[in-house]
């Protein structure tokens, strides 16, 4: 019995060495299949796409999140208290200066005005006929024909109806310009909201809540915001009049112009940013008050490398590219400055005129074979606010 267990263990313990040694003939063979996997992976190009480091002038840019803003807005009030007889608007219309809105009723006024009148020619035929007997009585003294107490009296009378006829005129006036009231016109041109009362309403001088409201639609202001670090070039730019101003409105892709027309005579202590206003003629009302906005602020411009923008990689030592030289990408740290549409302005690095990959970094690592993929060729991106 002894025997035969050691036989069979000899027997397992060969069969143990067997698989073993089949096991690292199978896992030689499969490292040297991986090793053979790399190599050639190594030495096969990358394929990537190019484009070029150029030193060319580019635009000294501000950006800033802005709201258009009305130059002007009138709130529609009535001036007396009657009733509303004709609304001649549409809700949301383009009104002009001088339009008619609304017609009030002011057929007490017109009343008023009819008797004033009357009163008026009363007092002036009353005055002609007292000034006629200052002259007679100043005859009649002038003869000893009459005391002087008579001129005396004329004069008072007349000096009464001259009074009367001021006063009537004055009340006249003010009549009149109750009754232009009435007719209640746009003061500015520009677009008018819906209309809070319609007709049949009875609208007073005391009510808080205007008939409409009209706001003008060109030229309107933006204002926006940018660090106080900026003014001194923001302000030499406006001297030298540089300073220009595209609005862009989210989900649009048409720019509007316009110049910066004043800086906010302090700076916000609290936050450090000084407030802007730019004139927008906005004659197509391609911005509408109320929106917010991305304004960019041009201040000059400069000559600067500029790479596309997706060329630029990041890392935990820096921004860095990859300048093609041959057939080989080798890592060179670049210094960005700032982006300026679809281009990064390379302040060290770079000199102007090198290839870098703009696709297919991820597969790259320094001394990389790459080639350029079919029909890429190495020509610098436009940059869209230039081309705008």
């Amino acid at each position: 019995m002894t025997k035969r267990k050691w036989l069979f263990g000899v027997a397992v313990l060969a069969l143990i060495g067997v698989a073993v040694f089949a096991r690292g003939l199978w896992t030689a063979d499969k490292g040297d299949a991986h090793a053979q996997g790399v190599r050639a992976q190594a030495a096969r190009p990358v394929p990537v796409e190019i484009g070029k480091a150029e030193r060319k002038q580019v635009p000294v840019r501000l950006d800033a999140l802005g709201t258009v803003t009305p130059i002007a807005s009138v709130a529609l009030k009535a001036r007396v208290d009657t009733n509303i007889t004709g609304v001649h608007f549409a809700d949301g219309a383009h009104v002009t200066k001088g339009e008619k809105l609304f017609t009030l009723d002011c057929r007490v006024t017109e009343a008023l005005i009819t008797v004033t009148e009357g009163n008026l020619a009363r007092d002036r035929a009353q005055l002609a006929g007292a000034q006629r007997d200052v002259q007679r009585y100043t005859d009649l003294v002038a003869k000893s024909a009459t005391p002087t107490v008579n001129l005396d009296n004329a004069k008072t009378q007349a000096d009464v109806f001259t009074a009367a006829i001021k006063s009537d005129q004055g009340t006249l006036d003010n009549l009149k310009a109750q009754r232009s009231y009435c007719d209640v016109t746009a003061p500015i041109t520009g677009v008018i909201s819906a209309a809070n009362v319609k007709v049949g309403n009875f609208v007073r001088q005391a009510d808080t809540q205007p008939m409409a409201t009209i706001i003008q639609m060109a030229p309107v202001y933006v204002s926006f915001t940018v660090p106080q670090k900026n003014l001194p070039a923001l302000r030499e730019a406006i001297s030298a009049g540089t300073a220009t101003v595209q609005v862009l409105i989210p989900g649009q892709t048409k720019r509007a112009q316009g110049q910066v027309s004043m800086i906010e005579n302090t700076v916000d202590s609290t936050t450090g940013m000084a407030t802007l206003r730019a004139t927008m003629p906005n004659t197509d009302e391609l911005l509408w008050p109320g929106t917010l906005v991305t304004a960019e602020m041009t201040l000059r411009s400069e000559e600067a490398v500029v790479v596309p923008s997706p060329a630029v990689q990041v890392s935990q030592t820096g921004s860095f590219v990859f300048v093609v030289v041959g057939d080989e990408a080798k890592v060179q740290p670049v210094k960005v400055e700032r982006q300026v549409g679809d281009v990064s302005i390379i302040t060290s690095g770079l000199k102007g005129g090198e290839t870098v990959v703009t696709d297919g970094q991820l597969q790259l690592s320094n001394g990389s074979k790459v080639s350029p993929r079919p029909g890429n060729k190495p020509v610098a991106q436009k940059d869209k606010a230039e081309a705008s």
